[in-house]
């Protein structure tokens, strides 16, 4: 039986002249689609604005793009008008999309930029004479999530457990937000706009729903400030850095449809899915996300115990007393 899934890491195939969904010779090099949808980059004048790459190197929004088929292009269409209505609307409708549709939308964007930073190193490698260097881990996680956003094109089932934790949130922003975050090497994306923002964590079995479980308990029903939003992402995006494991599946091929099974994250070294949390690093990370407020390190971590926080005030309840900017 021909294998259903296009592995584009065998041959190392990031050209522009092969469909980076299916593998499929394309006709021309204009038979592209953008990573960033073209309604956002328009809605918040992203177009020409500067997108910079692991290399320090700066590329516009607008530049990142993939080579696709046609076919591959209508699959996403789909996809991205759904999506699109729903932002437009807000919270309640992206809330109520199907997890599914916001996984295929979210990793389109993430393999999107993962796509464009490979093609960046095979040019610098070509131009220095080096070979390229890269990680077999990075290539094991890339190659999982192509092989699971293929899903938009082949039929496939994913058996016992979603692969990722996708979490929307109700936000007061202010009008014209728009905070975009990912880490590829982490597979941790995030996006606040209009009056809601999404976490996603991919290649992590749902571990990460569980492990913030409290947090996510204390501000469930709520509207959160901007300032409540981005402490929930920096615990995130610093628990992807401590998830230690490198997940594995197993894809079978029927002539139906493919299913995918998690291997379990438990292994014979009992070892915690999660490295230890140090406060001072949590800290670092928080400094980072809450730049628009101004807070340091100092004043985050001064009772190490206590971290700084906003999202319970001092009986432990939800913070809705928040007197500062929606930034």
């Amino acid at each position: 039986m021909a294998t259903k899934l296009y592995n584009p890491f065998q041959a190392f195939t990031f050209d522009n002249k092969t469909c980076f969904l299916t593998g499929k010779e394309l006709q021309s090099v204009e038979e592209k689609i953008q990573v960033f949808p073209v309604w956002m980059m328009r809605a918040f004048d992203l177009e020409d604005k500067p997108f910079k790459m692991l290399d320090e190197s700066m590329l516009t929004y607008k530049k990142l793009q993939l080579p696709c088929s046609m076919e591959a292009a209508m699959a996403f269409e789909k996809v991205e008008s759904a999506v699109e209505r729903a932002m437009q609307q807000g919270y309640a409708a992206v809330k109520q999309l199907d997890e599914q549709i916001l996984f295929y939308w979210v990793a389109k964007i993430l393999y999107g930029v993962v796509f464009n930073e490979i093609q960046v190193g095979i040019r610098q490698s070509v131009l220095s004479g080096e070979e390229m260097n890269f990680s077999q881990a990075l290539v094991q996680k890339f190659r999982n999530l192509h092989y699971m956003l293929q899903a938009i094109s082949v039929p496939m089932e994913f058996e016992h457990k979603n692969p990722y934790s996708i979490a929307v949130f109700p936000v007061d922003n202010a009008a014209e937000t728009f905070m975009y975050r990912d880490e590829i090497n982490t597979l941790i994306f995030s996006l606040r706009m209009n009056d809601f923002a999404i976490v996603a964590t991919l290649q992590d079995n749902g571990t990460h729903a569980i492990y913030h479980e409290d947090v996510l308990k204390q501000v469930a029903g709520h509207t959160l400030h901007p300032i409540q939003f981005e402490e929930i992402c920096a615990r995130y995006f610093y628990s992807a850095y401590l998830f230690n494991r490198l997940p594995e599946y197993t894809y079978m091929e029927t002539p139906q449809k493919v299913f995918v099974e998690p291997m379990p994250l438990n292994d014979w070294t009992l070892k915690p899915i999660f490295d230890d949390w140090q406060v001072k690093t949590y800290g670092q990370v928080l400094e980072n996300f809450w730049k628009p407020w101004g807070y340091t390190l100092f004043e985050i971590i001064k009772d190490p115990q206590r971290p700084m926080s906003f999202i319970t005030d001092e009986n432990g309840d939800f913070n809705v007393n928040i007197e500062l900017p929606k930034a």
